[in-house]
């Protein structure tokens, strides 16, 4: 089922590209707009940890660069024993950019497990926070009864 969609497709067509000598762990992302666009993302890595750029925020990037908003779903794929979640970073870029969107995680042997945005970060930082909103203004908190 997976195989054949065009996102994952191309989640795997950027993982062939991704450049990490030093973890030797290759990630590969792809998103996908409401209208049906796909931009895809590698991980890249860079002897200074801390330069290193993920496939899911490569991912993110393309499609930003490219005047995209509206994502409505994410893939990432490895070649792991489990299908990879992003890193922290990636979530909050996730939260950003596409908050709602279905992400799926996925591994070389098919398997897979389909998740939110909000599921991979409760209690989200966001611009609502910023604005000085709090609790349920913010948009990711419940009020106790």
């Amino acid at each position: 089922m997976l195989r054949d969609d065009a996102l994952v497709q191309a989640a795997w067509q950027a993982w062939a590209n991704a450049y990490a000598p030093y973890s030797g762990l290759a990630v590969g992302a792809a998103v996908e707009t409401a209208d049906g666009q796909i931009f895809a993302g590698c991980n890249v890595e860079n002897a200074s940890y801390g330069l290193t750029l993920c496939a899911e925020r490569n991912a993110l990037a393309q499609a930003v660069a490219r005047g995209q908003r509206g994502i409505c779903r994410v893939v990432v794929v490895a070649d792991t024993t489990q299908p990879l979640a992003p890193c922290g970073a990636c979530r909050q870029w996730l939260w950003e950019l596409a908050p709602a969107a279905e992400v799926i995680l996925l591994n070389r042997q098919g398997e897979w497990r389909r998740s939110t945005t909000a599921e991979l970060l409760p209690l989200a930082f966001d611009r609502g926070h910023l604005l000085g909103k709090t609790g349920s203004e913010a948009g990711n908190t419940q009020r106790a009864t």
